[in-house]
């Protein structure tokens, strides 16, 4: 055998360790945020309110002391897909949905139905979703339902319907069959609350809302933030609570409605393309201090 060929097998052999050893610690470090949003996923009860109310950490890294649950049918909405028990929330967000829904009946929208807030304590979810972790985050579906107007829906029809698409299959342009003036008035409605922070949307949702409503679009379209996917829910994001100092906030949305070359770039070559560099590690999972004592309260 030349030293060549040596040579050659050793390089491959010192590559393979190199390549087994990131696939390792990629392995373990997705599987410690497994097991760390497992622990979460089962304690399927609030802390007790007399320890105090407070979301805690980021959106995508915290927890929540003191939760509510929604009630799964209030006046303007109902809430699907409980098996995923995923339909607690900080008061404010629970009184968002409630004071959105008493809007939905006085405007005759039809009937809100709510997708994901977040687990009784906060914290990550197995799966679904990164953000929801502190308590002040919702997804609402966009199909203002007649049929739920008229009647409670079944737990399986809660399960098994689902959120329709707003855009035209393969596409980046809106069905008109599925949108409608109503949707619109939701999302103003929602927008102009003062405790909601930004309200995320596909970037063809803002686009339509920005040509509808002409170069001077009004103010409260900042809030609506283009986001991949969103073509058949929209997020609902609240401000920091005034009760909650370990809370922490995103950065303030820019001072402009946004439909200008920023939003342009949502439909360029490059944000429609996935990445081709490989995806790192997911990073350990660092929730606040407080979070350890809300999950053993």
């Amino acid at each position: 055998m030349s030293r060549y060929v040596i040579y050659f097998e050793l390089e491959f052999v010192l590559i393979m360790k190199v390549l087994l050893s990131l696939l390792g610690g990629a392995l373990l470090s997705s599987s410690s945020v497994s097991l760390a949003a497992n622990r979460w996923a089962t304690a399927t009860s609030p802390t007790p309110t007399v320890n105090g109310i407070e979301s805690i950490g980021d959106y995508t890294a915290g927890c929540l002391r003191g939760a509510l649950t929604l009630p799964e049918n209030g006046e303007g909405y109902q809430v699907m897909r409980l098996s995923r028990q995923r339909y607690f929330g900080h008061p404010d967000l629970i009184q968002f949905i409630e004071k959105l829904g008493r809007s939905a009946v006085d405007k005759d929208w039809g009937t809100l139905l709510i997708g994901d807030l977040g687990q009784a304590r906060g914290g990550p979810t197995p799966s679904g979703h990164r953000s929801h972790q502190s308590g002040l985050d919702v997804d609402i579906w966009f199909l203002l339902s007649r049929e739920a107007s008229k009647r409670k829906l079944s737990h399986g029809e809660r399960e098994k319907w689902g959120a329709p698409s707003v855009l035209l299959p393969h596409s980046d342009t809106i069905n008109p069959s599925q949108w409608s003036p109503a949707m619109e008035q939701v999302l103003e409605t929602a927008a102009l609350m003062p405790e909601v922070d930004r309200i995320f949307v596909n970037a063809a949702i803002k686009r339509e809302l920005c040509n509808k409503n002409g170069p001077e679009a009004r103010p409260w379209l900042k809030k609506i933030r283009p986001w991949w996917a969103h073509d058949d829910h929209f997020h609902v994001r609240l401000k920091c609570p005034i009760d909650s100092p370990n809370c922490k906030a995103q950065d303030p949305v820019p001072n402009s409605n946004g439909c200008d070359a920023s939003l342009d770039w949502w439909f360029s070559a490059e944000a429609k393309t996935p990445s081709t560099v490989p995806k790192k590690a997911p990073a350990p999972l660092r929730l606040p201090e407080q979070c350890n004592a809300v999950l053993t309260e």
